[in-house]
């Protein structure tokens, strides 16, 4: 065995014990942007991926300052009292300058990141859809394997591409803020239609009159929405990340989504499908990177980027020609 492989072999096997630095070490490589690290990565992945699946999946979401950290360093501390372990993947904004995390989990979530039954990994959005970075579900494979059983995967913001986010979870929860009237166009219906439950945060002090009032206009736009799934009625919720208040209720939810799912039989034919889409948005990615590396696409591009800017040239006539450069140079 090389010493390359027997390095594989080594943190595949830690990975697997609970080791926490195996794991950040796996996820980095996995983020990386040179190959000979992705590619160990990814070896390391492909030797522990019998050992995926075993967690449930949860996506959160919500605008900012809704208190999406908070939130979730409470319902992860009370999932680890009730014998969990919990991994949260936090994708970050992409700083513009260096492009890595602007935001660190020691920065947010400082109880959380302590515990031992806990792995709190903040990965650069790198501008990707729904702001969930690229290797998200790499990582999140990585942590199940390692044993962590509740998935918590923490997204930039709110807007129509949080499908994103919806596609790789078993239950999708999108915090709100205590609003009223108009104040509630805030959520977009899309999100809502994709939502297996609706959180009102900060629950409490001067704002709790408030949450009770949206919580109950949430519930009954709820109503007039065709539910994901015929085993599950999404409901509004009331919450407080401060006090506690409402986390139980809500952490119960999550493990009663999954019962009825997989008792109507919904449940494993949602994650084939959801590992199906993923082949596809990696060969898609592959293809991408594929044609831009392309050197005679590459030197083609500029001047036909420029007639296209300049309206000597439709953007469909740009494709085809791109296309015919790509395909006469392989």
């Amino acid at each position: 065995m090389s010493g390359d492989a027997e390095a594989i072999e080594e943190i595949a096997a830690a990975v697997a014990r609970g080791d926490r630095r195996a794991v950040a070490r796996t996820i980095t490589w996995l983020e990386s942007t040179r190959p000979d690290r992705t590619a160990r990565g990814q070896a390391i992945l492909d030797s522990l991926v019998s050992k995926t699946g075993g967690a449930i999946r949860v996506g959160v979401t919500g605008p900012p300052g809704v208190g999406k950290s908070t939130f979730i360093e409470t319902l992860g501390l009370s999932l680890i009292e009730e014998g969990h372990r919990v991994a949260v993947l936090a994708v970050d904004p992409s700083s513009p300058v260096t492009g890595g995390s602007i935001l660190g989990d020691k920065t947010r979530m400082e109880q959380l990141a302590q515990h031992p039954d806990a792995f709190i990994r903040p990965s650069p959005s790198g501008g990707s859809l729904g702001g969930v970075a690229q290797r998200t579900r790499e990582a999140m494979l990585v942590c199940e394997a390692s044993g962590y059983d509740v998935i918590l995967i923490e997204t930039v913001g709110i807007g129509q591409s949080e499908v994103t986010v919806a596609s790789m979870v078993d239950f999708f929860l999108v915090l709100l803020l205590p609003a009223g009237g108009d104040e509630l166009q805030g959520i977009k219906r899309g999100v809502m239609e994709l939502a297996d439950a609706l959180v009102v945060n900060k629950a409490d002090g001067d704002t709790r009159l408030a949450a009770e009032r949206t919580c109950v206009e949430y519930g009954s736009a709820l109503e007039l929405i065709r539910p994901t799934s015929p085993a599950w009625k999404p409901r509004s919720w009331m919450a407080s990340a401060l006090t506690g208040e409402g986390i139980a209720e809500i952490r119960q939810a999550i493990f009663s989504h999954q019962r009825a799912l997989t008792a109507s039989g919904e449940f494993e034919p949602r994650r084939r499908e959801q590992a199906r889409a993923w082949m596809w948005s990696l060969l898609e990615e592959e293809i991408h990177r594929t044609f831009r590396q392309n050197p005679e696409v590459g030197e083609a591009l500029p001047g036909i980027e420029a007639d296209v800017a300049s309206l000597r040239r439709t953007p469909g006539a740009a494709v085809r020609a791109l296309m015919a450069i790509f395909r006469e140079s392989r």
